[in-house]
């Protein structure tokens, strides 16, 4: 097959690892920088052109879309599957996935477990909304933040009041939620494919830290999951529409808690704590499922 890994960095862990296994299953794999492709929108026949002419055919792409691109690389995923590429997440489930409020909507109506969750656009309403998701200490993020940049842990509730007028007098747009204390600092990451967990990691946060990302400073175990889990990470992948994707747990007294779905996870993290060819796993995914239009949305909506 011929498969197109979008990605804007060919020295990146993730894109290495996806060529390199792509290769050994027999394929030809292509980098292609998400943000050089332009396209012709005008004819009946949708094209994409990059450095000065029409790309080929390819049976399937990889996003790796950057949160920063979003708008121009669903873009450019869309216009693939215009053309009746498959594409491993499809262009509306990456935007879905990167709207941080409509995707917990989205999850709490389908019964996910989630932390409370406030959302509020005034600062009059404050108090209001720290009592709405259960007092301090409770979690304060930015709706565009990525890598735990833009989330603060407010103490007490004096200060998660005088924190989120500060971001609403910026015109910043906020999440509110509950702080899972019983977490410990850590959380699950469970990477989904098609509809399966293939592996999973336990991130521990640095000392005195309460985010858990790697680029943070960070640290990641094999961790075996629960049923319950599992079928909450399948569930979440699964609303979000998403074909791969990084499904983030928290361990809460009331079970498991999604915080995050994570549409271009990386591959190094996952791959070192379990020993598991995760990239291959993408491969084995796009030969089973890849047909000309096979693609779920054909570019609509």
């Amino acid at each position: 097959m011929r498969i197109a890994v979008l990605s804007r960095n060919p020295n990146l862990y993730s894109t290495k690892r996806l060529v390199e296994a792509g290769q050994a299953r027999g394929h030809q794999v292509d980098i292609i920088d998400t943000m050089l492709c332009y396209m012709d929108i005008t004819k009946s026949r949708p094209v994409v052109r990059y450095e000065g002419a029409e790309l080929p055919y390819y049976d399937a792409v990889i996003p790796r879309i950057g949160a920063s691109v979003t708008f121009y690389g669903t873009s450019v995923v869309r216009q693939f599957e215009m053309m009746g590429t498959f594409s491993v997440n499809e262009s509306v489930a990456i935007s879905r996935s990167r709207d941080k409020l409509r995707s917990l909507q989205l999850l709490a109506r389908k019964g996910v477990g989630l932390p409370r969750t406030g959302f509020a656009s005034k600062s009059t309403n404050t108090k209001d909304l720290i009592k709405t998701v259960g007092g301090a200490p409770l979690v304060i993020k930015l709706l565009e933040g990525t890598q735990g940049i833009g989330v603060v842990l407010a103490e007490n509730d004096k200060s998660a009041e005088s924190i989120i007028q500060a971001f609403m007098g910026l015109k910043a747009n906020i999440l509110v939620q509950e702080f899972i204390e019983e977490a410990g600092g850590a959380d699950i990451r469970c990477f989904v494919v098609g509809d399966k967990v293939v592996a999973a990691m336990k991130r521990q946060g640095a000392e005195g830290e309460f985010r858990s990302n790697l680029h943070r400073g960070g640290s990641a175990t094999l961790v075996k999951l629960s049923k319950e889990e599992r079928a909450t990470a399948v569930t979440a992948a699964k609303v979000m529409g998403l074909g791969m994707c990084g499904v983030d747990l928290l361990q809460s007294n009331s079970g498991p808690v999604v915080m995050e779905v994570n549409s271009t996870p990386g591959l190094e993290g996952i791959e070192n704590a379990t020993g598991k060819d995760v990239a291959g796993l993408v491969f084995a995914h796009i030969e089973k499922n890849a047909k000309p239009f096979r693609t779920k949305t054909r570019g609509k909506g």
